[in-house]
């Protein structure tokens, strides 16, 4: 009798342990999107900050119309990759220091859509054409100067013909710093000097040859530093429009 019970309980036990455990069916995320955002007028890739500037807006619709909204951070050279992503159909978008590409009134409803509707498998390739709020371009190469410090001109021109975003222009630097990941999220504040604008004064600097100078005296000899200039308008998140990265090595 005491055997009976005995098989009978473990039967239990095993029973319950099996109802407990849970198997997981879904497939590990193994897609790969990738893609560049490019100025719609120059072909060149749109200059963004490492991580914290352009981003793209990926709102899967496989499932819901209303979906939570997935964000995939592009590389300072307006590149992106992600490589660990859901199969599946997504409407995808670009957002960041330019024209939006969806753009909503004042009644919440959309009066511009440049959004892709993507079918996200395996390598999957999006780009994006956009226009920049600015264009900002090195006149020259930096100079190391006597003192030590390093001069660097440059200008900035509007990359949008749309006075709806022909905005202020709040304020421009010359960002420095030690490593080639260099903007206004990662920049040594001791020598990136800083031009800010009141009002329309910066819109009239539009097109004209500007001069920053880094700030701190001279700058400690025998490294490299990595330059760039960013310029932004008065709008959304502030994000800034850049040059490329010039390194400067200071003997």
């Amino acid at each position: 009798m005491k055997k009976l019970f005995y098989s009978i309980a473990l039967c239990v036990l095993v029973a319950a342990g099996s109802s407990c455990k849970k198997v997981d069916n879904y497939t590990a995320p193994n897609v790969t999107l990738k893609g560049v955002v490019k100025d719609a007028s120059t072909g060149e890739n749109i200059q963004t900050e490492q991580g914290s500037g352009t981003r793209i807006k990926l709102m899967e619709i496989s499932w819901s119309s209303t979906p939570t909204p997935y964000y995939v951070s592009s590389y300072q050279d307006g590149t992106f990759t992600n490589t660990k992503l859901f199969a599946g159909k997504d409407v995808i978008s670009a957002e960041g220091p330019f024209v939006p590409l969806v753009q909503v009134d004042d009644a919440g409803k959309t009066i511009v859509d440049k959004s892709q509707t993507v079918d996200l498998k395996d390598v999957t390739t999006v780009n994006f054409s956009v226009e920049p709020f600015l264009r900002i371009q090195w006149i020259g190469e930096p100079v190391i100067n006597a003192d030590g410090t390093i001069t660097a001109k440059f200008k900035f021109t509007r990359g949008t013909s749309d006075p709806n975003f022909q905005l202020n222009i709040t304020d421009a630097a010359l960002f420095v710093n030690s490593n080639k990941y260099v903007g206004n999220n990662n920049y040594d504040n001791r020598y990136t000097p800083k031009a800010n604008y009141d009002g329309t004064a910066g819109n009239d600097l539009v097109g004209q040859t500007i001069t920053l100078t880094t700030t701190g005296g001279a700058l400690p000899g025998k490294r490299s530093y990595f330059l760039r200039v960013g310029a932004r308008v008065a709008y959304g998140l502030n994000y800034y429009n850049y040059t490329d990265v010039k390194t400067v090595n200071v003997p």
